[in-house]
């Protein structure tokens, strides 16, 4: 399996120093070459080797930083995605002491590599200046450029730096939201949702009045609370769940929850059906979620959820049947052991049945 890291190849680079010669001649290849492949090269992970290439482009561009700028600029066009985050990277690295210039080329560079960790620092070094940036970026006629504004200040961005002060309060973000919650682009309202997500994790009273005010009005507004509640659905938050349809269980059951194998081992599937009866006369909007006790080292079980399914039930029964994977991941280390599923309907935990991890 390639690694993230492994985009930045030989080829990578032979192409990347092409570019730069193009529009900066006197650029030395051979320099930024040999310092990219040093003694820890091989060790570093996908950011470490971002950069990584960044100091290297510090070391070979020109001393000036906005003639090191412009070169960037020029060369940006041919450089979309992941792999070239070491664009904003150089902004980060070189340009917090020259605010006006760096925004410029914030916005110039996230069309291409997003800018979305670059920008923190200066949230953490100004923030009400930068944040009234953002609110300006939050009209831009450029979706990137409009999604920089919210992803920029998300509080929990995943791979970036902490924002402790907008974790801690982070009303000021909501005019943003506010500006873009009916935005065009379904990439910026994805966005806005994870940030109200990533807020709701903190503050979720405040999310959820948010959630009531905006609910109702589009359907593109909907998807946004919706998804922006997931966290606070998932954790069976009774408040959001009435706010979408989800209310307390009645004449609600789930029989006959079974694994299909007792014993199942890593890399393969655990497999378990049930059937869910809805006991009364009516249509019920239902919530189906479930919980993997996975046993720590220490023996005890630690649940994670899932969302199995969402949608209106009729009356009488309905059979489910759902396949969980235990491929090895980097991300979990699995021991073996007693292990549990539960089954909850609306929040509410309605069955559980045990089953064995071998290792």
């Amino acid at each position: 399996m390639e690694l993230l890291k492994d985009l930045y190849s030989p080829i990578f680079f032979e192409r990347f120093i092409h570019f730069v010669k193009e529009k900066y001649p006197a650029f030395d290849g051979e320099r930024f070459r040999s310092s990219i492949y040093d003694d820890n090269w091989d060790q570093e992970a996908f950011k470490q080797r971002m950069r990584h290439i960044t100091r290297s482009l510090t070391e070979t561009l020109p001393p000036s930083y906005p003639e090191a700028l412009e070169v960037l600029a020029a060369v940006a066009p041919q450089c979309r995605g992941v792999e070239y985050l070491f664009f904003p990277d150089f902004i980060e690295l070189n340009g917090l002491g020259s605010y006006e210039l760096s925004m410029e080329f914030l916005q110039i560079f996230t069309p291409y590599s997003s800018s979305e960790f670059a920008v923190r620092p200066f949230l953490l070094q100004e923030p009400g200046r930068t944040l009234e940036h953002m609110k300006q970026w939050a009209r831009h006629e450029n979706e990137h450029i409009r999604r920089l504004a919210s992803e920029g200040c998300r509080p929990r961005l995943p791979w970036a730096s902490n924002l402790p002060a907008l974790r801690k309060d982070p009303r000021p973000i909501l005019p943003i939201l506010e500006t873009l919650k009916e935005d065009p682009s379904e990439y910026v309202r994805k966005s806005v949702a994870n940030n109200l997500n990533d807020i709701s994790k903190d503050h979720p009273e405040l999310v959820l009045v948010l959630a009531k005010g905006w609910y109702g009005k589009t359907t593109a507004t909907n998807w946004i609370v919706k998804h922006g509640c997931r966290s606070l659905l998932k954790k069976g938050d009774s408040r959001a769940l009435s706010l979408f349809g989800y209310e307390e269980n009645r004449s609600v059951s789930v029989h006959g929850l079974d694994v299909k194998i007792g014993s199942i081992a890593a890399g393969e599937n655990l497999e378990f059906s049930f059937r869910l009866m809805n006991e009364s006369e009516d249509i019920q909007a239902l919530r189906i979620d479930y919980e993997i006790g996975y046993r720590k080292k220490n023996g005890t079980l630690a649940p994670k959820r899932f969302k199995l399914t969402e949608k209106p039930f009729g009356p009488g029964t309905h059979p489910l049947v759902k396949r969980h994977s235990f491929k090895l991941l980097t991300t979990r280390t699995y021991y073996a052991g007693e292990h549990e599923v539960r089954i909850l309907v609306n929040g509410t935990p309605m069955a559980a049945v045990s089953f064995e991890f071998t290792g």
